[in-house]
């Protein structure tokens, strides 16, 4: 089997969903738990902001890197190419990312608990993340703001091919960051 493959069995792929559907679910559970009662508070308070947070990573990587830097983009490119086949980072890749980039700094700078909620939250937009991009390829529309996030994230198809890697639209979960970096082309 290979270490780095981009488009996965469906058991895999489903694995992906299931993991980041639950690990957020676990850490939770986690810091309500064993976390010191005394930094309740600050603890969700650094969950939200790592969610918040999520929303900005998401854009910055999906503009930057996988629409800007190699070998990223020509992976991602794969996916532009056929947006039903099953493909994404392996979930060992992707949280070891979220473990290297955003629990161990903050482990360091804040301390354990503290780090565990930062990343908590950071995995809960991965997580949001995760289900909605899967959602918008593979599911029919279901109420008001998943059809806007559909329609967002097919015109973000739609000017990929047209404009190629500065098309725009390069939020999932959100366009707020598409209205502020003016990124949502006409």
């Amino acid at each position: 089997m290979k270490l780095f493959k981009i488009e996965h069995s469906q058991w895999a792929y489903r694995f992906d969903l299931y993991f980041y559907g639950t690990a957020p679910w676990v850490l939770s559970v986690l810091i309500i738990t064993c976390g010191p009662t005394n930094l309740r508070a600050e603890l969700l308070s650094l969950a939200a902001l790592g969610f918040v947070s999520w929303s900005l990573m998401e854009y910055v990587l999906h503009r930057f890197v996988l629409h800007g830097l190699a070998p990223f983009s020509r992976w991602h490119d794969e996916h532009h190419q056929r947006p039903t086949a099953l493909i994404c980072l392996p979930t060992a890749y992707s949280f070891g990312l979220i473990y290297l980039l955003v629990f161990l700094p903050s482990l360091g700078a804040l301390g354990f608990w503290p780090a565990v909620a930062l990343a908590s939250g950071v995995l809960t937009g991965y997580a949001a993340y995760t289900l909605v991009h899967h959602a918008t390829h593979h599911s029919k529309c279901m109420g008001h703001w998943f059809r806007r996030r559909k329609c967002h994230h097919a015109l973000h198809h739609a000017m990929y091919k047209k404009f190629g890697a500065a098309g725009g639209y390069f939020g999932v979960t959100s366009n707020l960051w598409d209205r502020i970096f003016r990124t949502l082309v006409d």
